[in-house]
């Protein structure tokens, strides 16, 4: 794996670059990635956006070359670069940072890595999560799923990959609706997006063929503000989604004080919710408290969750308002066993000053987790008995490594 360069002696001298957004646009087989793409590229507002690709050959780009530059990268009319992965995704983003800190290139506003066919997203994201310098570098702004309006359906219904591209979205981009012409292709376009709702509430959808899928919409999905620079916990989380009464499926939303909102509500969209339908193994819910968390609580329900149920956690969001220090809370951001360093904020950003964490799981029931989440939001008090208990004695938490149905 090759290392990066050092930075210039001016990139030292103006101290530590803010991290650049990245996005990863993946898709159901057929969805239209290239024409997206293409059309994203000539956009003025995709300007200081590096797209890297597996293969300049998948996407006709010739008429936007500019110059092609001695590493792989390719300038484009737009003011946007194109690059191949090279050798693997970690030196083609490490090339990128190279350029930006040897001043061979001037901004870096964004990357954005697309995938091919029915790829699991989540390699890419934890290639970034992982990594000990590029996780300092870039941070995690969206992963953008396009849909084929036509036979999204069907691909959905027959491939796991497809619902779990779904599943993990911030954006659902719908491509091809201009050619749903009969009242059966309609009819089944109803029943894909009531399938998405299902499996992800929380994403905003987009129509490209109505023009919405533009740089403006497709980005800025992370927990920062590109502008102001101040987080925007509401919008990233959108925990309201998965707390809707009329939300089909599993969404349901979850206080300690012993009342829950949203069951039984939905269940009556045509299927009679037949638990062996393939994705109903995907869940999406969020869970809440007034209480305050204990660091170490908090820190033993994440490292209990990511080694025993890694894998079954397509992706967690969250703010948590910690015993120690309430009036600043942490920022956890999961995309299955691998959880990007938790945040600090300075402040609480609106007047909602809960925990809240967002979940979208497989094959991990809600109560089960909720049952977890509670044993450690709540009898994991600092200095309670209970939390002296738990802490000094493992065995009083394994019964949560396996999840009784």
């Amino acid at each position: 794996m090759a290392s990066p360069a050092p930075a210039s002696e001016d990139a030292v001298r103006k101290g530590p670059k803010p991290p650049i957004p990245l996005s990863v646009l993946t898709g159901f087989l057929g969805s239209g990635k290239t024409t997206l793409l293409n059309r994203l590229l000539k956009d003025p507002a995709m300007a200081d956006t590096a797209v890297i690709i597996n293969e300049f050959g998948e996407i006709g780009l010739d008429h936007l070359f500019v110059d092609q530059a001695g590493d792989g990268i390719v300038e484009l009319s737009s003011g946007c670069l194109c690059c191949t992965i090279r050798g693997d995704l970690v030196t083609t983003l490490e090339n990128l940072l190279r350029r930006l800190d040897n001043g061979r290139m001037e901004k870096l506003n964004r990357v954005v890595i697309e995938t091919t066919g029915l790829a699991d997203p989540a390699p890419i994201l934890h290639t970034v999560m992982l990594h000990p310098y590029l996780v300092m570098r870039y941070r995690l702004d969206s992963v953008i799923t396009l849909v084929d309006a036509v036979n999204g359906l069907s691909t959905l219904e027959n491939h796991e990959e497809a619902r779990k591209q779904a599943a993990v979205a911030d954006r659902l981009v719908f491509t091809k609706t201009d050619l749903l012409t009969s009242e059966a292709e309609r009819s089944a376009f109803a029943d894909l997006k009531q399938r998405l709702a299902e499996l992800n509430p929380g994403a905003q959808r987009l129509d490209a063929s109505a023009g919405e899928a533009v740089a403006e919409k497709l980005f800025n999905a992370g927990l920062y503000n590109p502008k102001s620079k101040i987080p925007d916990v509401a919008a990233w989380l959108n925990a309201e989604a998965y707390e809707t009464p009329g939300h089909h499926g599993h969404a349901q939303h979850h206080h300690d004080h012993g009342h829950d909102h949203g069951h039984g509500h939905g269940h009556g969209h045509g299927h009679g919710h037949d638990v062996n339908r393939h994705s109903d193994s995907i869940r999406a819910f969020t869970l809440s408290t007034d209480r305050p968390v204990s660091a170490s609580a908090l820190e033993m329900f994440l490292d209990l969750l990511r080694s025993a149920h890694g894998p079954k956690l397509l992706r967690v969001k969250g703010i948590v308002k910690l015993a120690e220090d309430p009036d600043r809370p942490v920022v956890i951001h999961g995309v299955q066993h691998v959880f990007h360093p938790p945040a600090t904020l300075e402040a609480w950003p609106d007047d909602d000053h809960r925990t809240r964490m967002v979940f979208i799981t497989k094959d991990l029931p809600e109560g089960f987790v909720r049952k977890m989440f509670e044993a450690f939001s709540g009898a994991l008090l600092p200095d309670t008995p209970d939390s002296k208990v738990m802490t000094d004695n493992p065995l009083a938490i394994s019964g949560f490594t396996s999840p009784i149905r």
